[in-house]
């Protein structure tokens, strides 16, 4: 029996929403530009300060989109890859990027990583820590931080109903790193009421592997959370690629 090549990485990021949430605008929020530029497009350049790390970098958008090249002029670059199958979902966008890249020569056995282009403040540290930590596991894994709040289950009428222990307790954040053919066949089974690749991953009855990282690492979602990115990404405005790398120190954590 020949044996299989060695895995290659392949980067996933679905940026097919409106992002409703953010508050109103004339674009996507994944479009907004934060510190002189495209929100997503600080997101890429995570990866692309990561070069030769990854077999392919590729971008999922609607296939309505028309804003995507006004906002990153010069993507697709060497090695990038525009699909414009992004769905209704982020599932559903997802399968249909991952069912791209396998067009194209990806093989199940090669790891992914799907990025959510709203998280564009992790760090190339943090990515590299993720790769180190999942390439040898068994199942695969995803950037999380430790709840530090104490977490409360609320009534219909918003009115706290109980107290959870927070021990035990994670964020999940992206990237999450799992094998391309094991993702396809979880979202696949799970269909689209999985809101991360993680949880389609548990519901085939495996245990992703957790891998601390930093608060900053968060989703931008509100209106507020883009405030306090541009505080944080003002700083580098004068440097345009690639993301700073040195103000979260990631830390491998098996819980």
């Amino acid at each position: 029996m020949l044996a299989l090549p060695a895995p290659r990485c392949f980067v996933l990021i679905p940026c097919a929403g409106s992002g409703s949430r953010a508050g109103a605008g004339p674009l996507p929020k994944q479009y907004r530009r934060i510190a002189g530029r495209a929100m997503v497009a600080h997101t890429l350049d995570v990866f692309r300060a990561l070069p030769g790390r990854f077999a392919a970098l590729a971008l999922v958008v609607s296939p309505e989109d028309r804003d995507v090249a006004a906002a990153l002029p010069g993507f697709p670059g060497p090695g990038e890859r525009l699909l414009r199958v992004g769905g209704a979902t982020r599932a559903a966008t997802v399968g249909a990027g991952l069912a791209a890249l396998r067009a194209a020569g990806a093989q199940a056995h090669d790891w992914v990583l799907v990025h959510d282009a709203a998280r564009c403040l992790v760090t190339p540290a943090q990515v590299e820590a993720l790769i180190a930590a999942c390439a040898h596991d068994a199942v695969g894994g995803l950037l999380a931080h430790r709840l530090a709040d104490t977490l409360k289950a609320a009534s219909a009428e918003g009115r706290v109903c109980a107290t959870l222990p927070r021990a035990d307790k994670w964020l999940a954040q992206t990237p999450q790193m799992f094998r391309i053919g094991v993702l396809c066949e979880a979202l696949e089974r799970a269909g689209d009421g999985v809101t991360d690749e993680a949880g389609a991953i548990e519901a085939m009855g495996l245990a992703p592997l957790l891998v601390a990282a930093s608060a900053r690492n968060f989703k931008l979602t509100y209106a507020e959370d883009f405030e306090l990115a541009e505080a944080l990404l003002a700083p580098r405005r004068p440097e345009p690629s690639p993301v700073d790398a040195v103000d979260a120190e990631p830390v491998r954590d098996r819980p």
